[in-house]
Formats: structure tokens, sequence, C-alpha cells
């Protein structure tokens, strides 16, 4: 039986750091998905969840400096559980998405697309 530990996403660009390890370079980003759906009265409903994302370069990957505030972008990844102490002691369980491959769909400029490499 083969275990399978995989998450696609799109949505837009929040927060964007890039961190430099000597020739490596690791973008933290943070993702917003949408999900709308009619409520029970029949209102409109927009569900929007944040995703934490992190990506490593690698020979012929995206250009991390491309990526905006705003930008659309899709993903593909594993998703990674971690445990870590809050400022008080307690533990606490958190999780985030290491990402293997990224691509920008649409930007904010409105810029012309050029189709990116996977990571």
């Amino acid at each position: 039986m083969e275990y399978i530990n995989k998450i696609e996403l799109r949505g837009r660009v929040g927060r964007c750091e890039i961190q430099n390890f000597g020739s490596s370079r690791l973008c933290r980003f943070s993702l917003a998905t949408e999900y709308g759906y009619r409520a029970r009265n029949g209102e409109p409903v927009i569900d929007t969840n944040w995703f934490n994302i992190s990506a490593w370069d690698a020979k012929g990957t995206i250009d991390f400096d491309k990526m905006k505030i705003g930008c659309i972008v899709s993903v593909i990844g594993r998703i990674r559980t971690y445990r870590y102490a809050d400022s008080e002691g307690v533990e606490r369980n958190g999780w985030d998405v290491q990402a293997y491959k990224v691509s920008i769909v649409e930007n904010p400029d409105n810029e012309p697309i050029i189709p990116q490499s996977s990571l």
C-alpha cells in the first residue's frame, strides 16, 4: 500500500520573504484560497483559508523576485507538521506546505506571464 501526502493549491500571495543560505534561496510566503457557497438563507459566503508555504529554489525554477503580494500562484507540495513551544511554554502543533512545484498564474501588474519551470 502506498501512502500519499500531497496538496495542490491555487490562490493569492500574501506576505513573501526570501532568505539566502549560501547559494540556495528559500522563499516563505502565505497563500490565500477562497471557497464560495450559499448559506441556508441564500446569502453568498466566501470562506478564505491561509496557508504557509516554503519553497527552495533549484536549477531552472521560477524567479522568486517576481512573486509579489497579490500574485495568483499554483502550488503543489506536501504537508509538514511540527511542534513548538509558545511564549508561555505551552506545546503547540503547527503545519505548513513544503512546495516542490510553484508557478505564477497571474500577477497584479498585468505583466505577461511566461510559463515557469517547476521546483
